[in-house]
């Protein structure tokens, strides 16, 4: 029976919380706190040995993981879904296999629980270390991609945390088998299963009872569209990690080598359209926009991308289309004029993930460096490397386009917060 219905302040119909709902997720939480003690106090070793038994049991398990992502890319083909979240939702024996070794990659990474941040000695003879320490719980509301089921347990395991997964209904029966072998993974060395769980994902109410379930839940992290991301932090009592929508920009400047440039944009724009460090808008400057825009144009349109824009021959633009974060094969061109104009772009309508320049000036390139506001700055590189992998921290939990408490591809030292360590002997404040 679906939940009854009443009325927003606008007067559109919106689900009541669902109480049993609610219950199953406030009952994972109490369970994942538990656990969270226990994992806390784990060994690098044991920690290690975990993710290492996970990654060879998703190998083994291959064929049952691909079974359940064909169910749910069933359903996903049969209600239309686009064919950039159908991309986000697919899993391959590939896929698969890279996700297992996203988790080897993890288990080698140094942990990062009891590292000295800082210390010294007081004149009073106290001593003090600020010390690195798990956060806790995590939440995770995230859409469709299973990949990041496995990514967010192995970073979560590694730096001591226990998570609670709210994943999307379109990736129900692939998030069901992958988490219960990462609870077998757990079980087999001693730890509670109840450091990863899967929350219900029919009912909007799972996201309601995670997002406010303050005291059991350290904090809540997002990852997937704008409108997501959005409600997530509006509505959210338990703090959260804003995670990124990508609108991302790639700027060919007066300076630019086209060879370079065409390799960047159409690697940053056609790599994988579907993620968020996807270039989605491309800034021309007007100095080599005669003979830069052409080429890149055709290189573009030579890999199947819709242009958006206000020259002949595109679709016409408007600010939906500067705005826009398309996760599809389109991209919004502008020739600007000059430097200052494509910062000016970038701070209207840029979302703060990644911004890159294309340049032989050192001068503008570091002008552009200083100025734009950005968790990723890339200067003659695409933008498609703002990944926690390619940044060499494994598998990461997201990118984080806010200021507090991290930025950026969010690792493992990201998934910790620290506490002071003081040793006396007798000392009392006078």
């Amino acid at each position: 029976m679906s939940a009854p219905t009443v009325l927003d302040a606008a007067g559109s119909e919106v689900s009541r919380p669902d109480p049993t709902v609610i219950e199953q997720v406030e009952g994972a939480a109490r369970a994942a706190r538990t656990a969270a003690r226990a994992l806390a106090r784990a060994t690098t070793v044991t920690k290690n040995a975990v993710l290492s038994t996970a990654a060879d049991a998703l190998l083994a398990r291959s064929d049952e993981i691909l079974a359940a992502n064909a169910r749910d890319i069933a359903r996903a083909e049969a209600a239309g879904t686009s064919g950039s979240l159908l991309d986000r939702l697919r899993l391959t024996a590939e896929r698969v296999a890279g996700i297992a070794d996203g988790l080897r990659q993890v288990a080698v990474l140094p942990d990062p629980i009891g590292d000295v941040i800082a210390g010294k000695t007081l004149p009073n003879g106290l001593r003090l270390r600020q010390v690195r320490v798990p956060l806790g719980v995590i939440g995770m509301v995230y859409e469709a991609r299973p990949n990041v089921t496995v990514d967010a347990f192995g970073i979560a395991c590694k730096s001591g945390n226990a998570v609670l997964l709210r994943g999307s209904s379109s990736a129900a029966d692939s998030n069901a088998a992958l988490v219960a072998i990462l609870r077998d993974a757990l079980t087999s060395h001693g730890l509670s299963a109840d450091c990863v769980s899967l929350l219900p994902s029919q009912d909007r109410s799972s996201v309601t009872a995670l997002i406010r379930a303050r005291g059991l839940v350290d904090v809540v992290i997002p990852r997937g569209g704008a409108g997501l991301i959005a409600s997530v932090v509006r509505d959210a009592t338990v703090p959260t990690i804003e995670t990124g929508t990508g609108n991302c920009h790639v700027y060919v400047g007066a300076a630019a080598d086209l060879d370079v440039a065409e390799r960047i944009v159409v690697n940053a724009k056609t790599r994988r359209p579907s993620v968020c460090n996807t270039a989605e808008t491309l800034l021309v400057d007007a100095a080599v926009a005669p003979t830069a825009l052409p080429r890149l144009l055709s290189a573009l349109q030579a890999h199947g991308v819709v242009v958006h824009g206000d020259e002949d021959g595109m679709v016409p633009a408007g600010d939906a289309d500067w705005a826009d974060e398309y996760l599809s094969l389109d991209i919004a061109v502008k020739v600007v004029d000059g430097l200052d104009a494509a910062i000016e772009h970038i701070e209207r309508w840029g979302t703060g993930h990644t911004e890159a320049i294309v340049t032989q000036d050192l001068a503008a390139a570091t002008e552009f460096t200083d100025r734009v506001d950005a968790a990723a700055v890339m200067v003659n590189a695409s933008t498609a490397f703002t990944d926690g992998e390619e940044f060499g921290f494994g598998a990461e939990i997201g990118i984080s386009t806010q200021k507090l408490h991290a930025r950026g591809p969010m690792g493992l030292p990201e998934l910790t917060s620290t506490k002071w360590v003081v040793w006396g002997e007798g000392q009392v404040r006078a």
